[in-house]
């Protein structure tokens, strides 16, 4: 239902209205992996963007929900606002500026986690002091705001269903209404305003793609990065290509089939991963190994996978397909747990933080994926089985063993000859005159060289 707002001028006065022009699809610049630090402060995301992820060659780091939210210490508490105001567990408005800043003067441009579809349930009063009550949030919302169906989705074969009632008993958000869109759009420029590079919209196959056209448009900068969670789901009615006009989608299939790929079936099958599998186009794709929810529900790999985990990430920097996510969460038992120390992380691998943006097998990869930018998949051999390698042009080469015993074998590239360091394990490779390595691979381990690292 729509309805104006006499508030609706206050909000309006922090929106610039803009005609969206061309769509950014992958996060902009050589750099495109995001290291997802979920459920970190933001004192704690600036030391690593400066300590790790800058010197590692990462372009983002995406960062949990600012938004003031309700209390609890479950991570999803982050996922229910109650105001946009930056005052949720993870930090301040200070904090938050902090953070920018400096991941900036690191290099390191910033995603903010963006919850936009809902608010709350429940009732009760926010992590900074607003009093709520679900379709209540004094100074912002009241229940004209929200859709008509207060009751939880029941179907995905129904659009109206999915997009108009509510996800997991969620106050959802009427984002037809223009006072709303202008609200959620006053809240995002608010966050570009502190320096924001972009945004990952939470729950986008929730809300209608025009919907979300237009409170884009309303930004400040309305090409700014967008990457949308709309999980693909076989016969429903809304479906992830519906999005791709507003930025980038993030393609869950990709996650799934390389679980299964690596737990059940042969990596010979990944020789054209990607557009061959049927998944959206690359350059306006989001790829991960696993994400916040599907670590927890069990439909990806996990760092609970070990070194399955870890070659799967080896594929995936390595592989040129789509803009890339690491997960780095922390570990857990209770799915609901919040972060350990209320999101402070004091060292990597203490305290239960499992940094794997910081594994030495994967951080190497970041800085293979820049230095290969471009190139193609050139060289692809495989034994059948779980036995791969392939190369990135002239750039790059990688060889991954997922079987259960040692192969030693020559590999063709297409490397100038010299030495090269394997950012692997950090010894030293020589490709000859033809262009070919010989090399001996353990159990579940890789091999990585490019043309940015010759010597170790």
């Amino acid at each position: 239902m729509a309805r104006r707002h006499l508030a609706a001028a206050a909000l309006a006065a922090a929106v610039v209205v803009m005609n969206p022009t061309s769509v950014q699809a992958s996060p902009p610049g050589t750099k495109d992996v995001t290291a997802v630090l979920f459920e970190w402060t933001y004192a704690s995301v600036a030391r690593e963007c400066t300590a790790a992820l800058g010197p590692a060659g990462y372009g983002y780091v995406q960062v949990s929900p600012p938004a003031e939210h309700i209390q609890g210490p479950q991570w999803w508490t982050s996922y229910q606002p109650v105001s946009y105001k930056i005052a949720g567990r993870l930090g301040d408005r200070a904090a938050f500026r902090n953070m920018v800043n400096t991941c900036h003067a690191a290099g390191v441009k910033v995603v903010v986690d963006t919850v936009i579809n809902h608010m709350s349930a429940g009732s009760g009063t926010g992590t900074g002091g607003s009093p709520y009550t679900k379709y209540s949030y004094p100074g912002l919302y009241s229940s004209y705001d929200f859709d008509d169906c207060t009751s939880p989705i029941s179907t995905y074969q129904d659009r109206w269903n999915v997009q108009h009632c509510e996800l997991v008993g969620l106050a959802d958000l009427d984002t037809g209404e223009d006072y709303v869109r202008r609200a959620i759009a006053g809240y995002m420029n608010d966050l570009l305003s502190l320096g924001a590079d972009g945004f990952r919209i939470d729950a986008a196959k929730h809300m209608d793609a025009a919907d979300l056209a237009t409170i884009k448009s309303r930004l400040t900068d309305p090409n700014v990065y967008w990457k949308q969670e709309v999980i693909h789901g076989a016969g429903e009615a809304v479906q992830p290509t519906e999005y791709t006009g507003n930025g980038d989608v993030q393609e869950f299939r990709y996650a799934y089939d390389l679980k299964r790929v690596f737990t059940n079936e042969n990596l010979a099958y990944l020789k054209n991963y990607g557009e061959g599998w049927g998944y959206m186009n690359s350059g306006v794709s989001g790829v991960f190994v696993d994400n916040h929810d599907t670590e927890r529900n069990g439909s990806t790999l996990s760092y609970k996978d070990g070194a399955t985990y870890t070659l799967a990430h080896v594929f995936m920097l390595a592989w040129p397909y789509g803009a890339p996510d690491v997960n780095s969460g922390y570990e857990f038992t209770d799915h609901d747990a919040g972060p350990p120390n209320g999101g402070q992380v004091n060292a990597c691998w203490q305290d239960g933080w499992k940094c794997q943006h910081n594994w030495p097998e994967i951080k190497s990869m970041v800085g293979f994926r820049n230095a290969t930018r471009g190139q193609a998949v050139t060289d692809w051999w495989d034994n059948g089985g779980d036995a791969i390698a392939f190369g990135r042009g002239s750039k790059g080469f990688v060889a991954i063993n997922h079987e259960s015993g040692s192969l030693t074998r020559t590999y063709q590239t297409s490397l100038p000859a010299g030495t090269y360091c394997d950012v692997q394990n950090n010894t030293t490779v020589t490709v000859n005159s033809n262009g070919q390595l010989t090399a001996t691979l353990r159990s579940n381990t890789a091999l990585a060289i490019h043309a940015a690292k010759p010597n170790c």
